[in-house]
């Protein structure tokens, strides 16, 4: 297969996706030596699930097949650009490439709009939409401090 076989795929799921009433618009697919391993659709709605993206359940799937929390190897190919928690999910897999079909600026148009997501984030904590507030940060940094010391730990 080539890369236009594998982003007809993630098109395809996205369509047929739609045409379900199962969710909104947006597919995925992995391969890895150019062969698909997961597959993944929205499925927000579905399962009310908010984190439920085609990407995010394509690599939640991937991981599976391959029995490791990192892709590295395989490439993503998705329906539309991802939006930040997506994008966030690929770089934390470590896939190798990432495809995409439609815009973030098409999904706008559709009212799926991200770009909200991108302005918060660079706000100062007093400046965003949903309070935001540090507290018991003394007490949180244990965890971490554990961590740094564990000579047991998978590092990721």
């Amino acid at each position: 297969m080539h890369s236009e076989e594998f982003m007809r795929e993630a098109i395809r799921l996205s369509v047929e996706n739609v045409e379900s009433g199962k969710g909104g618009p947006f597919g995925a697919v992995i391969v890895r030596n150019s062969e698909i391993i997961a597959r993944g659709a929205n499925q927000v709605t579905s399962t009310n699930d908010p984190t439920a993206h085609a990407e995010v359940v394509a690599i939640r799937e991937a991981c599976k097949i391959i029995e490791n929390f990192q892709l590295t190897g395989c490439e993503i190919y998705c329906s539309c650009e991802p939006c930040p928690m997506c994008f966030g999910a690929i770089y934390w897999a470590r896939l190798d490439a990432i495809y995409f079909g439609n815009s973030k600026h098409d999904a706008a148009e559709i009212q799926f709009d991200d770009h909200f997501i991108y302005e918060e984030i660079e706000k100062p904590f007093s400046e965003r939409k949903t309070f935001t507030r540090q507290i018991l940060r003394e007490e949180a940094l244990t965890a971490f401090q554990k961590w740094a010391s564990n000579e047991q730990k998978v590092e990721y």
